[in-house]
């Protein structure tokens, strides 16, 4: 989130405090931004948005009904007419990063009167997305919620619909993850599919983002799904099921790519010949392979690992895609180079490294390479 932390800074503060001043007459908005302006700085993104909740919340009245009359009034009216999405405010009031505040207060205020406070929420979600704040109504008030998310799949705003999928994803990054979900799919997946077809990708999207979260904990129900999705699928949908089994193919987990026509080849034989057996740390990787025996013209892709070494010695793989293509006439050559070059999520170390090719997820050929620090 350290990239978007400064989406709330001290003149988003400010600005807030003179909209609620501007609605609420009673607001103290000096207090509000001197509490609010205090150590926002020092703060992460997350951090910032509790802090600034915080502030509001000690001045504004109590009453539900009265705080979400306030809340409302606050809001940019039209959630799509401002053009630049990052902006905290529309020409009259809250939108974007400077709505997560008051999501999160409405959640705290509301949690316990799920009636009052989910509509509220549907409200502010046109203006910036929600995803975060209805996660505690789906861990304390799973049925009811639920039920309202059933009619929201329906709702004639696009922000409300993406809400239903993304905000009930069960490993949602930066969000509470709702274990109920990670351990019953069931819950969700009803939603997912009255949204399969939705005319908006930014929609469609966020299914399928939702099944590749389901796919780490239920890898066969999400081929079964994906198998049952390609039947008679239009584009759109094929798009939205390759996108949400992108993790199982990469896996090479086979009933996935078998509903995506990539079977097991009989016969079929690679002659990998590594061009720089040697490689000095910045350099590349260089490879080819030739595929053939495999009769007619079958779909293949073609993955690699590389088994990089680890410092007690021993090697783990990390896949990498490399080619998607047909057999044709029963073979295919190709080439690759692959950069080993500093990237912060790997520490290399010296020694012989392997070089793995598969294809259609099976293992058809291994060679080793040494990396030279």
């Amino acid at each position: 989130m350290e990239p978007f932390k400064d989406y709330l800074n001290q003149s988003v503060v400010r600005q807030l405090g003179q909209i609620f001043a501007r609605v609420y007459e009673g607001f103290d908005e000096v207090g509000f931004c001197n509490a609010a302006e205090t150590g926002l700085l020092d703060l992460e993104l997350k951090e910032r948005a509790l802090h600034i909740m915080t502030a509001l919340d000690s001045r504004l009245p109590a009453d539900f009904s009265a705080f979400s009359a306030i809340i409302l009034a606050c809001l940019h009216p039209c959630d799509d007419s401002v053009q630049d999405k990052s902006a905290s405010f529309g020409p009259k009031g809250v939108m974007g990063f400077a709505a997560w505040p008051v999501t999160d207060l409405v959640t705290k205020r509301g949690l316990d009167q799920p009636d009052l406070a989910l509509p509220l929420l549907k409200e502010v979600t046109k203006r910036f997305s929600a995803e975060f704040a209805v996660r505690p109504f789906l861990d304390q008030h799973t049925a009811h919620t639920l039920a309202v998310f059933d009619q929201w799949s329906e709702d004639e705003s696009r922000h409300v619909r993406r809400l239903v999928s993304e905000g009930t994803r069960p490993r949602l990054p930066w969000g509470m993850q709702l274990r109920k979900f990670i351990d019953d799919p069931s819950n969700t997946l009803p939603l997912l599919e009255k949204l399969k077809d939705d005319p908006e990708e930014y929609v469609r999207r966020s299914v399928a983002n939702h099944l590749n979260d389901i796919a780490k904990d239920h890898p066969d129900k999400v081929a079964e799904i994906a198998v049952r999705w390609l039947e008679g699928a239009d584009k759109n949908r094929k798009r939205l099921v390759k996108h949400a089994c992108r993790t199982l193919i990469k896996q090479g987990h086979k009933g996935v790519l078998s509903a995506f026509g990539y079977d097991p080849l009989a016969g079929l034989v690679c002659e990998l010949k590594i061009t720089s057996p040697t490689v000095d740390f910045g350099g590349t990787l260089d490879f080819e392979a030739d595929f053939s025996g495999s009769a007619g013209s079958p779909k293949i892709m073609v993955d690699y690992a590389i088994h990089f070494v680890k410092a007690n010695g021993s090697t783990v793989p990390k896949m990498f895609k490399w080619k998607d293509t047909v057999l044709t006439n029963g073979a295919v050559q190709a080439c690759r180079k692959h950069a080993i070059k500093p990237i912060t999520t790997r520490k290399y170390y010296h020694g012989e490294h392997w070089l793995e090719i598969f294809v259609n997820g099976v293992s058809v050929a291994k060679k080793s390479f040494i990396l030279r620090l």
